[in-house]
């Protein structure tokens, strides 16, 4: 009889521990009292079966006390592998951009001594250019000043070769030749020039 109250209540594996607990105690409070005495009187089979309940009750809730302590703990451990993993993303996703907006910042930085350098060295380059074209120009105003001389003064030494006086502008020289007129024309443009 006790085996088959037994197998009834593992029928039942989901009993409340805590409502066995107040039906026994609900027994004996209403069991009869023996006069004179503490003892009272209870349903024996009635007594039995809440305590059958009771034994397969106890481990059924310690073992599912268990599962739901291991599930737990299997749940906060993944939760906290979740928790890390979304820590260490965020952190090499802030690393990143961090880096990011670092190299931006450098990259910035570099370009603007690139473009100062390049600035720089272009005004240089144009000063030394105007430099460079300044002597250029200087040294060939000398010699177009020392050729002019030389133009003058060849002109001077013909004058005094073939006066004027002897043939005129566009007349024949001393030896019968135009010459002296081209000469004093090309005297006259150069002083006229000069």
């Amino acid at each position: 009889m006790l085996r088959s109250r037994a197998t009834q209540t593992r029928r039942h594996v989901h009993i409340d521990i805590i409502f066995l607990v107040e039906r026994l105690e609900a027994l004996l409070a209403n069991g009869r009292r023996m006069p004179m005495t503490n003892s009272v009187i209870v349903d024996q089979v009635a007594a039995l079966d809440l305590i059958d309940q009771l034994r397969v009750a106890v481990p059924e809730e310690v073992r599912q006390a268990k599962r739901v302590n291991e599930e737990t703990s299997r749940l906060v451990e993944r939760a906290q592998e979740e928790a890390e993993r979304i820590l260490a993303r965020a952190q090499e996703q802030a690393a990143f951009l961090i880096e990011e907006r670092e190299l931006t910042r450098a990259a910035a930085v570099r370009s603007r001594e690139i473009i100062a350098a390049g600035e720089s060295e272009a005004d240089e380059i144009r000063r030394g250019a105007d430099q460079y074209a300044a002597e250029v120009l200087i040294r060939l105003e000398g010699e177009c000043i020392k050729a002019l001389q030389s133009i003058k003064q060849g002109l001077a030494l013909l004058d005094q070769r073939h006066p004027s006086a002897a043939g005129g502008p566009g007349g024949m020289g001393s030896d019968g030749s135009e010459f002296e007129g081209v000469v004093g024309q090309a005297d006259q443009k150069s002083h006229a020039q000069l």
